[in-house]
């Protein structure tokens, strides 16, 4: 197995579209490092992207946020700008792991596992985050929710990294959260995640929401029955209820030791109706 420090982008991406066999991007590392471990584990190439210029920077543009590809959990409840403008993506993002894995765990790592339970995809695709990519072939921006494609698989083509994620600016009056179930308080993946996005009018009504389901399926999912539910409402007990219906609706989880089909439904409705709450005060709303 090599392993590889480039200096540039164009470097780290000449060496895994020239890689024959199994290459693997190092970012932060935590779960890179633990598949290491594993006598099945197979890797020609390992490429590290953390000496490359910006991969360890967020940056606040007039657009909103783009946050390097090695940017760690800790460091972005560090950016005083980042939190306050989108707390939910932050709260998700110090879920992953414990306190010593958020020092390393970045959410680009997070994205390209794959994960269906992983914690900052929900609040991303809720953020209506998308990532820039760098390949062989130039540059190009998707939406957080096109890149996983199945449990551990991703749509990035051979050579191609993910450089940063771009967060867009917040709209006003809007407010972002995001809540999981777990069996245990510390070090577990969720049983459900759910993200929310609300912005509200200036009276208070839920002018737009964007509402993200995770680990109740194969994918992260973007939920439009569910936003179309708060849309024109200002959470009234029928809107909640109206939600929370329409998640469980459209999870998709399996059966397993950590959760029943029913249970995991269920969880789904009542996550959504406690985030939502929280959005909607961040955003404003009374």
């Amino acid at each position: 197995m090599r392993y590889e420090r480039p200096e540039t982008i164009e470097a780290a991406i000449a060496l895994l579209a020239d890689a024959e066999a199994k290459s693997f991007v190092l970012a932060g590392g935590t779960d890179l490092l633990v598949r290491m471990q594993n006598d099945t584990f197979e890797a020609d190439l390992i490429v590290d992207i953390k000496s490359i210029e910006g991969m360890d920077a967020v940056t606040q543009t007039d657009d909103g946020f783009l946050i390097g590809a090695a940017v760690s959990a800790a460091a972005l409840s560090e950016n005083a700008a980042l939190v306050a403008e989108w707390p939910g993506v932050v709260e998700a993002a110090n879920l992953i792991g414990s306190t010593q894995i958020q020092g390393r765990c970045t959410m680009v790592g997070n994205l390209c596992n794959a994960s269906p339970a992983a914690d900052s995809v929900p609040a991303l695709v809720a953020a209506d985050a998308r990532v820039r990519i760098a390949g062989p072939d130039g540059s190009r921006e998707v939406a957080i929710l096109d890149i996983p494609t199945y449990p551990g698989k991703t749509s990035l083509t051979k050579g191609e990294i993910i450089v940063a994620i771009v967060l867009p600016k917040a709209a006003t009056r809007s407010g972002d959260a995001y809540l999981r179930f777990t069996p245990r308080t510390e070090m577990d993946i969720a049983v459900v995640g759910v993200g929310i996005n609300l912005t509200l009018d200036e009276g208070g009504v839920v002018a737009a929401a964007r509402i993200a389901l995770g680990a109740v399926g194969p994918t992260v999912s973007l939920v439009e029955e569910a936003a179309k539910a708060l849309i024109g409402s200002k959470l009234d007990q029928a809107a909640l209820d109206a939600l929370a219906s329409a998640c469980s609706a459209a999870s998709n989880p399996i059966d397993d030791k950590r959760g029943t089909i029913a249970f995991r439904k269920q969880v789904a409705g009542v996550l959504a109706r406690r985030v939502a709450q929280t959005a909607y005060t961040r955003a404003g709303g009374k």
